[in-house]
This record gives C-alpha cells, structure tokens and sequence, in this order.
C-alpha cells in the first residue's frame, strides 16, 4: 500500500507554477490576479479564503478579497460579479460557495464570465469538458486527475466507480476519468443513493473514488485487493485523542481499507491540498490566455 501524499504534489505543482510567473514578470507581463468574493460570514468559508490568499501571494499572484456582508442582496453580488467581469487586470474569479440562501447559487455561476470562471462550475465550461474541448476543469476533479499522473497510475482500461453525483465532484470526475486521455480511458459507474447492490459494484472497482459526503461510509468489504482508492470527504468529528478535541476523516475508513489497497489518499492529506492549487493553475492558464484567446 502506497499513500498518495497530495501536500507532496501540491508543492511540487506550487513551484512550477512560481517559476512560470517569475517569467512572465521577467518578461514585463502582469502578475496573475484572482479574486475571491466571499458573502458573509461562514467561518469555514473565511478559512478557506485565507488559505487561497495566501497560496496566491506565495506563488507571486495578486490576490483581491472582496468581503462582503450577509445582508448583500442578489443584484448587489451581481452588480459586483459584472464589475470584476469588466476589470481587465483580474484573471480569475471565484464566488464562494455556498451563499447565503436569499441568493441564488446558479444566477451567480451563470453571471461570472466563463472566461474568468477559474472555478469551472459556468455551463460554458462544463459543456466544453463534456465535450473533450480546452476548459477550466473544476478544482477538486482536476486534483485527483494531477494525483493519478502524478503518481503514474494506470487508469486506461481500468473499472472506476465513482461514488456521488455532484455538480462539483461526481459529475465531473467521471466525465474526466472516461474521456479519452491520460488519465483517462476508464470504464466509469456512477453510484448513488438510488444504486441497488452498492456494495457489490464497489468491490468491482480498480478505482474508486469516494465523494458521496457521508463519513467513513466505504468499508473494507466494499473494497477489492489492490484498488486504488481517492478519499475527497472531509468530516470534522469529535476525538478524544487530539489535543484539538477533533479529528478530520474522509468519506472511507482508512484505517481498514488501507491495507487492501495499492494507492490510498489520506484524510487530510489527500485530495484537499490539490483543490487550492488547481485554481490557482487555473488562473495562471487564464493570464496567459491559453484557454480563451
């Protein structure tokens, strides 16, 4: 059993991409600039903003962090999303998810320019990666994509289950691991709460990609002898054994289903530190206009 260190790719990534801005600047071209609009309050959202500022700034992107408060209507978060849309000096957007239940999620997808949409949730870029054409691919897919070549494995062929159907996670992820590429050319099964004989169809899997949102829901006897298995839940849960008072877990029980596998990705660890990265090579790809001219 192998563990798939995703801090270890996320530095490695992390400097490539520090490398490609010190040229640009050398060359005169502006610094990648992504913005980050976050309404509201949500203490796990602010964390994680944070986080994204701070990976900009040590890779040599600009960051602008748009703060605004709960009360912010609907055509106020649009007003805002149409002015960066306008603001040729920022290259990537994001709009924090979620919001705040007066707005809605997918007026606000829509409204952010598709050019911009470094998160890739925007139809355009969905349908551009259904359809195998260049788009920005959504971060936590395009981690586990970065993931697997990274660490060579062998997706062609192979029988991959994927657990969940998100708009985010699921639903893209077996678009990306079907399409014909490397990684790539996978047999993909979608699962869900719908899905009769989960068990079994889990155990057939070569690959099995866990986002279904339920903690430690994949089991050792869900799991064949020597599949690979992407972990991309992440559960805060009480613990007794932290000084913290809790513990993160992910969507499988790692430590039963571990020693069954040949690569495993830890709960934290894992799938998580790819997210971040993938946006910010996202927003490097729109500055240098290599999606859209």
């Amino acid at each position: 059993m192998e563990l798939i260190d995703g801090k270890k790719i996320n530095l490695e990534v992390r400097a490539e991409i520090a490398k490609e801005v010190n040229e640009m600047v050398a060359r005169g071209e502006k610094r990648p600039n992504l913005a980050v609009i976050i309404v509201g309050d949500d203490g796990a959202s602010a964390t994680y903003v944070a986080s994204k500022v701070k990976t900009c700034k040590e890779v040599g992107f600009e960051s602008t962090d748009i703060q605004l408060p709960d009360s912010t209507t609907e055509a106020e978060l649009l007003a805002k999303i149409e002015e960066i849309n306008q603001n040729n000096d920022i290259d990537g957007l994001i709009v924090q998810l979620p919001l705040p239940k007066h707005i809605s999620e997918d007026k606000v997808i829509e409204a952010i320019d598709f050019k911009k949409d470094v998160d890739g949730f925007h139809p355009i870029n969905t349908g551009r990666m259904a359809m195998g054409f260049t788009s920005y691919l959504p971060a936590t897919p395009a981690g586990i994509i970065e993931l697997l070549k990274r660490y060579n494995i062998d997706t062609e062929g192979k029988d991959c289950v994927v657990l969940g159907r998100s708009n985010i996670v699921g639903t893209p992820i077996s678009l990306l691991m079907s399409r014909k590429a490397k990684p790539g050319n996978a047999t993909v099964t979608i699962c869900h709460s719908r899905t009769k004989n989960l068990k079994e169809v889990c155990s057939r899997a070569d690959i099995l990609i866990a986002a279904i949102g339920q903690c430690e829901f994949v089991t050792a006897d869900m799991v064949k002898e020597g599949a690979v298995v992407i972990d991309v839940g992440i559960h805060r849960v009480k613990s007794d054994k932290t000084k913290s008072g809790w513990k993160l877990k992910g969507d499988v029980k790692f430590d039963e289903v571990a020693p069954k596998c040949s690569f495993i990705t830890p709960v934290p660890g894992g799938v998580g530190p790819m997210t971040i990265i993938s946006l910010l090579k996202n927003t490097l790809l729109a500055a240098q206009n290599k999606i859209y001219n």
